[in-house]
């Protein structure tokens, strides 16, 4: 990618961060959880309420299923998630004492954590190099030709490639908020788009 490239996205998120509300390690491992098919606007109003009610991780490890499940029921698939977010506690109560670890392997083995959840919590608690890819980072990345792959793995790995690793945490935040907040799925903005000269979707819809 080029300088200018950059110049990009430094012009539209000249300072990126995660956009999850959190104060502990493991909150923003149980936030990154619920944000799955949901949005982080949503997740932040919920956790307020959550992590009030809980505020150890100890105390979600041991907290009532069936009221866990209805404090998250606003996130989405509130029956999965709840189970996904106690079983994890209890895991990493009983294998770290309550603290996440920096280990991938781990992570990735708890029910409901798959590769783009531990990536966020490594890059955001461990300051690890990673490009967590979502709907936005996919949306992105096919209409500026980022990537030819159409699968989030995929998708990393072309990112991988293409960004230096010293600059993966910053610009792959940039990349997501930039589909988040401007090359949005539906109404895009367009018009005077900064990326409009190598952006595919944008040729398309002058075509037609």
């Amino acid at each position: 990618m080029t300088n200018d490239f950059y110049s990009k996205l430094d012009y539209y998120i000249p300072n990126p961060k995660c956009e999850l509300d959190y104060n502990k390690d493991y909150e923003l491992l149980i936030a990154t959880i619920l944000s799955a098919q949901c949005t982080d606007k949503r997740v932040n109003i919920v956790t307020k309420e959550l992590f009030k009610k809980y505020k150890t991780i100890n105390d979600i490890a041991n907290c009532d299923i069936n009221e866990l499940r209805d404090l998250i029921k606003p996130c989405g698939s509130h029956t999965k998630k709840s189970i996904y977010i106690k079983e994890a506690a209890n895991n990493i109560c009983n294998n770290y004492y309550g603290t996440i670890p920096n280990n991938r392997k781990y992570l990735e083995s708890l029910k409901g954590v798959g590769r783009k959840t531990a990536n966020v919590v490594l890059k955001n608690l461990f300051n690890e190099p990673c490009i967590p890819v979502d709907t936005h980072v996919i949306r992105v990345s096919t209409r500026l030709g980022l990537s030819r792959k159409n699968s989030p793995e995929l998708i990393e790995k072309s990112l991988m490639k293409k960004i230096p690793k010293d600059k993966w945490n910053k610009v792959g935040e940039q990349i997501l908020l930039f589909g988040r907040y401007y090359c949005k799925a539906i109404n895009p903005e367009c018009s005077n788009c900064l990326f409009n000269s190598e952006c595919k979707y944008y040729k398309k819809i002058k075509r037609d």
